[in-house]
């Protein structure tokens, strides 16, 4: 069965619409140019009320190592996502210093972008169309992967079926398509659990 992911999580209003849907994963984003940032202790805050079957995931692009460091140890998010150019070393340091899974996102234009994504020493890939643009990738590059990944990337409730059936991803993660005027949708998230927990 696919796995739901919503990220970009803000207000305890997010996290009460998650704890009734239960997805999978939910992200905060920890990376500060990015408009769904929010700091640290307004992480621990939201992570604190979530429900612990579902996983914290903390977003990150370019930011230090340490930031991410922090993050993992201070048990506010269970594994690092990193969204910008970290390379292989980048990876490797965080995995082995806070001994939590890594994710390492991938913008994907090209079968030379999918082959990076399959060889990179993450835990799991996500494949992209950018960072938290909303657009959707070509899914028809989306072959010869060879191990689970995650999809996002212009994913709503009226597409996420389609890519679920066409693709079977470990996960998929949405944020903008689970939005309505920049604020979380319960109606739109409780759409995509729908979709995605359809029997297959």
């Amino acid at each position: 069965m696919t796995k739901i992911k919503f990220c970009g999580m803000r207000r305890p209003e997010d996290i009460e619409a998650a704890n009734e849907i239960l997805p999978d994963f939910i992200g905060f984003i920890l990376a500060p140019k990015f408009w769904r940032y929010i700091p640290l202790d307004t992480v621990k805050n939201l992570a604190s009320m979530a429900d612990p079957k579902i996983k914290r995931v903390g977003v990150f692009v370019d930011n230090p190592e340490s930031d991410v460091l922090e993050a993992l140890k201070s048990g506010a998010v269970d594994m690092a996502q990193l969204h910008g150019g970290e390379d292989e070393e980048y990876i490797k340091k965080i995995q082995r210093a806070a001994s939590k899974p890594v994710i390492k996102a991938f913008k994907i234009t090209c079968a030379e972008d999918i082959k990076k994504a399959s060889e990179s020493p993450a835990d799991l890939i996500l494949l992209d169309a950018g960072t938290g643009t909303g657009e959707r990738f070509d899914w028809s590059l989306i072959k010869n992967i060879g191990r689970d990944f995650i999809l996002a990337g212009g994913l709503n409730p009226e597409n996420v079926r389609e890519a679920v059936e066409r693709f079977h991803p470990y996960a998929v993660d949405l944020s903008s398509g689970i939005e309505t005027d920049k604020v979380k949708d319960p109606e739109k998230m409780r759409a995509v659990a729908e979709a995605v927990r359809q029997k297959h």
